[in-house]
């Protein structure tokens, strides 16, 4: 071999090799700071303004230098970023209680496993429920007053029609979504596909918060009429926004890396997300994106890190996604009864009691091969 033809084949070796590393320090780094919620380390605690202490493990690099500051910017914010991200995770699991793929979580930093390293629909849900929840809870959290450096949003004042004027405390979204954005958005480094997937589905989460907001009123005037009305603005529930990211996911949108060519364009510009069939629409900013297909989920495979269906409840009488022919994968199911004790026949007895009986009943339960 020619010095030449080494020299070629060295300098590809440490490209590709370069390339691998930052691949993979990048998927790493996305959603590293879920793990916030079930460190067990009882050192370095970081407390807040409200006296509330949440465990923070700074040798597994949780949080970057850039969230840190931002919660010590805002004292208060950490309860809010952690119950945000508990609502998130409940929600998943509601919305894929039925499904294959059911958002199993675990403990220790990768919260919901290694899904998170691939590119299929369920990983553009996790970053958009995720992103969400942080803003839908700091918004809410602000009109609460439990963040020092935010209020309710005053700025819609005075008449807003004929028989009702602004007032109140409106729920400040901009303040969440703001917030959300430069913390949820800062561990994402890099300008490959990923990086644009998460960036765009994280917004597609706080997207959605921020369009289901709902004006509420209340009625003023001599005994009980509604004379005058005073409204303001207020956040969806968080299973609306389950209920719509729910949606979106199942009608994403796989994509490609697109490159416009224009060394004038910005980096946002010049790099940006194309369909993978030339003949859809481009996503809208309220789409859910991916680029890989999905794993089955059938059976547990510790590559891919999914946990299989074995054991799961189905119903057998359902030939949709909860069904046991298609939840089962084909593998079949057992039935077998099961004793259940519920508390039945209650009575309130004023004041103030109520008494139950305990009913116990046979269950019917089939479950998975």
């Amino acid at each position: 071999m020619s010095p030449v033809a080494l020299m070629l084949g060295l300098k590809t070796f440490w490209v590709l090799a370069f390339s691998s590393l930052s691949n993979t320090l990048a998927v790493n780094n996305s959603g590293r700071w879920w793990g916030i919620i079930n460190v067990a380390s009882s050192t370095n605690l970081l407390t807040d303004s409200k006296n509330v202490q949440l465990v923070l493990d700074p040798s597994l690099q949780l949080l970057s230098r850039k969230q840190r500051k931002l919660i010590r910017q805002n004292p208060g914010i950490l309860h809010s970023i952690s119950s945000g991200l508990q609502s998130a995770i409940k929600e998943c699991k509601w919305q894929f209680r039925n499904r294959r793929w059911n958002c199993p979580t675990m403990p220790g930093p990768n919260i919901f496993g290694k899904i998170v390293n691939r590119g299929c629909r369920e990983t553009a849900f996790i970053f958009a429920i995720t992103s969400a929840g942080v803003t839908h809870s700091v918004a809410r959290s602000c009109s609460e007053g439990s963040i020092d450096s935010c209020t309710c949003d005053y700025r819609r004042r005075g008449p807003g029609g004929p028989d009702w004027h602004w007032g109140g405390c409106s729920d400040n979204v901009d303040f969440g979504r703001v917030f959300g954005r430069e913390f949820v958005d800062s561990n994402e480094k890099g300008r490959d596909l990923r990086f644009l997937m998460n960036l765009h589905n994280n917004e597609a989460g706080r997207l959605t918060v921020f369009t289901e907001m709902r004006q509420e009123c209340k009625c003023h005037g001599m005994s009980g009429s509604c004379t005058v009305k005073t409204c303001w603005m207020r956040l969806p529930t968080f299973r609306t926004v389950g209920d719509f990211l729910k949606d979106r996911f199942d009608g994403a949108s796989r994509v490609i890396y697109g490159n416009k060519g224009s060394n004038r364009a910005s980096r946002v510009e010049l790099h940006h997300l194309e369909p993978e069939n030339p003949a859809h629409k481009p996503p809208s900013p309220h789409d859910l994106v991916y680029f890989e297909k999905s794993p089955n989920f059938c059976t547990y495979s510790g590559k891919t890190g999914t946990v299989g269906t074995a054991g799961r409840s189905c119903n057998s009488s359902s030939p949709a996604l909860d069904g046991c022919e298609l939840l089962c994968c084909g593998r079949g199911y057992r039935t077998r009864m099961q004793r259940v004790t519920e508390r039945c026949n209650c009575t309130f007895h004023w004041c103030c009691h109520v008494s139950c009986l305990n009913c116990t009943n046979m269950q019917v339960l089939h479950e998975c091969l």
